[in-house]
């Protein structure tokens, strides 16, 4: 799949004219009466703690998100504006930081922008500086403040069970940058493009079917394919089973400028859920030379969302060439025993058989130093908690403890760690 912006726009607009004269589309209140203002107060400590040699990464932050959301004016082309002002402030300069601040001086940094946004029925175009969440493109968003990139995108739910999603992207701001022009490109090979195009779309063909299907082109360095299946089958009232297939295919396109890729990534997952109980084991796989890589947005080169693996999780990605894994995790809702709000999340996961020994020599991703037979594993524990009615309701805690290993042939890609962190959130409805 090759996209220009040319052949996008044309898209875009063919898009929209499509559904011009649908009768169906929503009602709007309008700009003003459908609009909302909200504040989220954010509180988050990370403590990286280097093993084996590998160097410490500690920071505490807090920030104060505002995101204003507008209605759309009345008529067959609703019109209507987005923005957001984000604003954070180092607690302790002691911390040298661990991504979620600026490596300087600065006490204080900012970022704002804003979305320009055109409604036809169920069919919405935006221009400007967005969060997306697209399989082949979703910036992240759980670092103090979240990253963001800027260009067009169109979401469309005209067609019953189906959503058709499309963008066109030129750049992007990390969580601890201040400008919206930064860069996009690979997040392993660290190698910057110019723009991306994606396209999909996902479908439910029966309530507890879901398929998703998109192809993306990062300018000179890759087309990347994803296919996703969910099905959920209802035991009884209390009991349920989750099948789950998430499967990239990456090739190198253009001027290659990260090198020669030809990769394949998929995992697979079987949930049993009971009552408050859920029980999941998913094996992941990479089968190229290079590692199965994704997105990188921002001038510090913070790694986005666009990994919708099931052993992609908070220290390592499981991702190495010829890499597989597997993973056993636990959750469980404490609502089911009469604390609602209160959640805890257990997981194990190892992988094996990384092997760079046929990359390249010219690769961009050569410089992660994969060996022969790499291995590693990881445990995570979460416990998180969402006050449910009163003054503070909604003021959500979170803890999550990660302890991670590897081997001599891994260790120069994932550095051996203890994390801990801890991340307060606080939001308000304004208006």
């Amino acid at each position: 799949m090759r996209f220009s912006s040319e052949s996008l726009a044309v898209l875009l607009a063919f898009g929209s004219l499509s559904y011009a004269g649908n009768i169906l589309a929503e009602e709007h209140n309008g700009f003003l009466q459908d609009g909302s203002l909200t504040l989220n107060l954010k509180n988050y400590y990370y403590n990286h703690d280097g093993k084996n040699g590998g160097a410490d990464g500690r920071d505490w932050s807090q920030a104060a998100q505002f995101n204003y959301t507008s209605g759309f004016s009345t008529g067959m082309v609703g019109l209507g504006v987005d923005a957001f002002l984000y604003s954070g402030l180092k607690l302790d300069k002691r911390f040298s930081g661990a991504g979620n601040v600026p490596n300087n001086d600065n006490t204080t940094w900012t970022q704002g922008g804003g979305t320009l946004k055109a409604k036809v029925s169920n069919t919405t175009l935006k221009y400007g500086t967005q969060q997306t969440s697209a399989p082949v493109f979703a910036v992240a968003g759980s670092r103090i403040t979240p990253q963001t990139a800027t260009g067009f995108s169109l979401l469309s739910k005209d067609i019953k069970d189906l959503t058709l999603d499309a963008g066109h992207f030129t750049s992007g701001n990390g969580p601890r940058g201040t400008t919206s022009r930064g860069e996009l490109g690979a997040a392993y090979a660290g190698v910057s493009a110019s723009k991306i195009d994606y396209l999909g779309g996902k479908y439910s063909p029966l309530p507890n079917v879901s398929l998703a299907l998109y192809g993306a082109n990062l300018e000179n360095i890759w087309n990347q394919y994803y296919l996703s299946a969910q099905y959920v089958h209802a035991i009884d009232t209390k009991q349920a089973l989750t099948f789950n297939f998430n499967g990239y295919r990456t090739m190198d396109s253009g001027s290659a400028q990260a090198g020669g890729i030809d990769t394949k990534a998929l995992s697979l997952a079987v949930s049993y859920s009971y009552i408050g109980h859920k029980l999941m084991l998913a094996y992941q796989t990479v089968d190229g030379d290079t590692p199965f890589d994704y997105i990188g947005v921002g001038n510090e080169g913070s790694f986005g969302d666009s990994i919708y693996l099931m052993n992609a999780v908070q220290v390592s990605d499981f991702n190495g060439p010829g890499e597989q894994s597997l993973q056993v995790r636990y959750d469980y809702d404490f609502s089911t025993s009469g604390l609602p709000g209160l959640t805890f999340l257990a997981r194990y996961l190892k992988g094996w058989g990384s092997d760079g020994r046929h990359m390249s020599s010219d690769s961009e991703y050569q410089y992660l130093n994969y060996g022969s037979d790499g291995k590693e594993q990881e445990i995570d524990v979460e416990l998180g908690y969402v006050v449910q009615s009163g003054p503070a309701k909604d003021l959500a805690l979170r803890l999550r403890q990660a302890f991670y290993n590897a081997n001599g042939d891994l260790n120069g890609v994932t550095p051996d760690t203890i994390q801990t962190r801890i991340h307060v959130s606080y939001p308000l409805n304004i208006f």
